[in-house]
């Protein structure tokens, strides 16, 4: 990955964007972006209740076959619960794990109760909980026990008389939303890189990647491309699916983070499948995912040589590739992914190969639909006709294990 490109991953994940509050990313980062590259022809649209955007390949043709590809801006946050009379701010952690969260520096956003709709941004902060090992429960120093949320505070160093009120008078209340402050930077091994907010900058960058892809392509005749960023992703998908019955996509696709199972530590027994960092994106089985458009994109990611890794989803896939059937619309589904270490952390790394490799398999993706059935284009009935009939299995009979060649080129 060029170091241009790098740094515009460090821009869209830098965004300041907690959920609910997006628009740093959306309107600030992405859309003057997307329309640097963008043909005339194309369009950005935004939303009332949201900060979302999508950008769109043929905004006067609601007949084309589309095909919405998401990204989520909303980062997770931790926010103020209360103010304490020694000066300390207690923090909700979220979907963080507050033993994760001690000695970090963070930024602290808050609306100015004199004049709302503006905003500050407070830094210098750390999360604490302990204040030190010298004051920590015995079990606390064994390991025995664990630090719990609600022993979680911001620490703003305040002193003198009055705490409470010093950090009352900043105008800091209850929800004012808490990230952490880092940026991504190059990882020591080689096309890896660190930081926080991965999931789900990441995702965001893949889309508008796309884009830039298509546009400099040449565009599409047949399909219609939505590059969705969407908002409260991670509190339920809120935002995505408003996008999907706003648009009604023949497909959905969701570009999320996912795990690299083979390096967690401690969960050898759970049996997960061996996805990990540095061999491809990933492509999830299972939930709400059409088996058809699967076949689809691992075939495109065979032909060009994408490397893809496959991982598997029960009653829900845990991304925005639900969208479309919590809207109730019939649309095709995929979850594409990226396998990361460390997620919900400051030090969130991941790959830069396996980055690309989402990119490229759903632009591939896109051509491909795009001329399929001589030159004119996928139709809404070739997904309707190809679900597949497992009544007409072919039988599958044992086959001995292919040989392996050692060193001296003697099968072994």
């Amino acid at each position: 990955m060029s170091e241009e490109r790098f740094d515009l991953m460090r821009r869209i994940l830098a965004a300041p964007s907690p959920i609910g509050l997006e628009a740093s990313m959306t309107r600030g980062v992405l859309e003057p972006h997307l329309r640097s590259l963008m043909p005339k022809s194309w369009a950005i649209h935004s939303f009332r209740g949201n900060a979302g955007i999508v950008l769109d390949t043929a905004p006067d043709r609601d007949d084309a076959f589309s095909v919405m590809v998401i990204g989520h801006a909303d980062k997770i946050r931790m926010q103020v619960r209360s103010i304490g009379d020694d000066g300390k701010i207690w923090v909700n952690s979220d979907s963080m794990l507050p033993t994760t969260l001690i000695g970090h520096k963070v930024k602290l956003f808050s609306e100015d109760p004199d004049q709302p709709g503006s905003w500050r941004v407070l830094r210098g902060g750390t999360i604490e909980a302990l204040g030190a090992i010298h004051f920590a429960d015995p079990k606390l120093r064994t390991g025995d026990q664990g630090i719990k949320t609600e022993m979680i505070y911001l620490e703003l160093h305040i002193h003198g008389e009055k705490k409470k009120e010093q950090i009352e008078a900043l105008g800091i209340r209850p929800g004012d939303p808490i990230l952490y402050d880092r940026e991504i930077e190059h990882g020591f091994s080689p096309n890896t890189f660190s930081g926080a907010y991965l999931d789900n900058g990441l995702g965001c960058f893949v889309t508008a990647e796309i884009a830039r892809l298509v546009a400099e392509s040449g565009g599409l005749n047949n399909v219609r491309f939505l590059g969705a960023i969407a908002t409260h992703e991670e509190i339920g998908r809120f935002g995505s699916r408003v996008l999907a019955e706003q648009f009604r996509p023949d497909v959905t696709i969701a570009v999320d983070v996912a795990h690299d199972f083979v390096a967690a530590p401690g969960i050898a027994d759970r049996r997960y499948e061996p996805v990990e960092m540095g061999k491809g994106y990933t492509l999830t089985h299972g939930a709400v995912t059409s088996a058809a458009l699967n076949s689809m994109i691992a075939q495109v990611s065979g032909d060009h040589e994408i490397p893809v890794q496959h991982e598997l989803a029960g009653r829900d896939t845990g991304t925005d590739a639900m969208a479309a059937v919590l809207a109730a619309i019939d649309s095709a589904s995929a979850s594409i992914g990226f396998p990361i270490r460390n997620m919900h952390t400051i030090s969130e790394s991941g790959h830069t190969g396996d980055v690309d490799a989402a990119i490229y398999a759903l632009f591939e993706m896109l051509r491909h639909m795009d001329g399929m059935n001589d030159g004119s284009g996928i139709k809404a009935a070739d997904l309707r006709d190809s679900h597949p009939r497992l009544d007409q299995s072919a039988a599958l009979a044992h086959r001995p294990a292919p040989a392996n060649n050692d060193e001296n080129g003697e099968n072994g």
